[in-house]
């Protein structure tokens, strides 16, 4: 009896060992995958060649933004924009879910059309570990993309202006950075998601871009219309009355949108001087005292932002999960 469970102990130990063998396989088979394909050289060309021209910009235009505010100049050099060239921010929160969308939109249905999923799953490996993996690796490739570009930026940066950054200036980057790539990740999650529901990649991408262009364009179109009918601002009773419902309400609808909850939280960050979120009323500037916030303040104003993405990224991975484990996998 004792030798029967000795074996099954062994057995379910060795499947445990082959479960993580088989991940750690699977994730570097596909990160190797990434960094040999065409798809990332044109993506980092493309970030990295969009990157450096907007730090172009902001050197440039560096000498206005001083003469406004002298303090934090090294900051300056990620949301400057200058001669019709955007700022590092804002290039990367344009292009930033085109490389997850790019990375992910045909993670699985191109290898279902292509056979090779089936004989994958028939490897002596836990199925999850491909799903699981294909994120893992993406994710880890955006990390590699948006730190290298942005800390090289910042190199570059103090090279061609002499300015040394401080502490202070260099957290707040890296935080920048971070909440960049948990940005990226999520559309990453999302791809994902859509290459598993739909069969063909073409369908994928186009699902993907799609739900991208409403969060970036038409959410806030929507959550003005919504904001405005139930609390109407259009004569100027109703804009007394209703101003700071109508304001509140689209706030609150245009939250729900991960590409603005990523450009509040990153305007806050690279920019000390904000120092609330909401809409300040008359009452709360009475005895304010103008100044910055120090880092930990202005993460206290961001943490919600970060909890709601960070939620987000787990609800899209988790639907292309639960999806891709339901689907049975055959041969065409």
């Amino acid at each position: 009896m004792k030798q029967r469970k000795s074996i099954a102990g062994r057995a379910e130990k060795s499947r445990g060992i082959s479960g993580r063998t088989g991940l750690a396989a699977l994730f570097r088979k596909e990160l190797a995958d990434h960094l040999r394909s065409k798809r990332f050289l044109i993506l980092l060309l493309l970030v990295g060649a969009t990157s450096f021209a907007s730090l172009y910009g902001a050197i440039s235009g560096l000498g206005e933004a001083m003469e406004s505010d002298s303090n934090f100049v090294f900051l300056k050099l990620y949301s400057t924009s200058g001669n019709s060239i955007p700022s590092f921010m804002a290039i990367i929160a344009l292009l930033g879910p085109i490389i997850g969308l790019a990375l992910g939109f045909d993670a699985v249905n191109s290898e279902r059309t292509s056979g090779t999923l089936n004989r994958l799953v028939s490897q002596p490996i836990y199925r999850d570990s491909i799903i699981i993996g294909k994120f893992l690796a993406g994710t880890a490739l955006i990390a590699m993309i948006i730190y290298s570009i942005g800390i090289g930026m910042g190199a570059f940066g103090v090279i061609a202006t002499g300015l040394k950054p401080e502490t202070e200036e260099v957290l707040r980057i890296l935080i920048f950075l971070t909440f960049t790539v948990i940005y990226v990740s999520f559309w990453l999650a999302l791809s994902i998601f859509f290459s598993v529901v739909c069969r063909h990649a073409a369908t994928s991408a186009l699902a993907s871009i799609a739900v991208w262009m409403f969060f970036a364009i038409f959410m806030s179109l929507l959550a003005t219309i919504i904001a405005g009918a139930v609390y109407p601002v259009n004569n100027d009773y109703n804009a007394m009355v209703n101003a700071l419902d109508n304001y509140n309400l689209e706030l609150g609808l245009n939250r729900i949108s991960p590409s603005y909850l990523y450009s509040e939280a990153v305007s806050t960050i690279m920019n000390p001087s904000v120092r609330t979120v909401n809409i300040v009323t008359v009452d709360q500037l009475v005895g304010a005292i103008s100044g910055y916030l120090s880092l930990g303040q202005s993460l206290l104003l961001v943490w919600p932002h970060l909890t709601g993405l960070a939620a987000l990224l787990l609800v899209a991975f988790g639907a292309s999960y639960i999806g891709f484990m339901r689907q049975e996998v055959r041969s065409n």
